[in-house]
């Protein structure tokens, strides 16, 4: 199985990007995974909510193929222990799935496109954090569960 995550503007934090960069590495032992920026949206002021979500929706779904499945990184998503997430990612490779993608909105959500779109939801945490925190949150979480599924060291119960 291939992991993708799909996030909607680039990181402009260099310490942030730097940890990314790192967790991207690890994951690297286990997984093929790939972190897709699609460029924020110019002229946003001149967009309301609902178009600048219907833009970002239209490039995300650009981006997936009709084989992906499509989990969203949303508030109101379900809730997971690290250990619960790893036995979500098992659960996923065992079914046979060639591509699983997880998307970060932008910053008023998604489209109703995209949620149709979706097969499911996750949420981080019941706080709100920037997108780009958010980018190296999941990602440090994805490298966890992958630690966890072969009993290393790295995850303390």
């Amino acid at each position: 199985m291939n992991i993708k995550l799909i996030a909607i503007g680039k990181t402009d934090n260099k310490a942030l990007q730097t940890l990314i960069d790192d967790y991207q590495k690890r994951l690297s032992f286990y997984i093929k995974f790939d972190l897709e920026i699609i460029p924020d949206i110019k002229n946003v002021k001149n967009l309301s909510e609902s178009q600048q979500k219907e833009k970002e929706g239209e490039l995300i779904l650009s981006k997936l193929t009709p084989t992906d499945q499509l989990i969203l990184l949303d508030e109101n998503g379900k809730n997971f222990s690290s250990v619960g997430f790893s036995e979500e990612l098992q659960k996923k490779m065992n079914s046979g799935i060639k591509t699983l993608v997880f998307v970060i909105g932008g910053p008023y959500g998604f489209s109703e496109a995209v949620y149709n779109k979706a097969q499911g939801k996750i949420s981080l945490s019941l706080m709100t954090f920037s997108h780009q925190m958010v980018r190296l949150f999941f990602i440090e979480q994805l490298y966890r569960g992958f630690t966890i599924l072969r009993n290393e060291p790295y995850h303390h119960q």
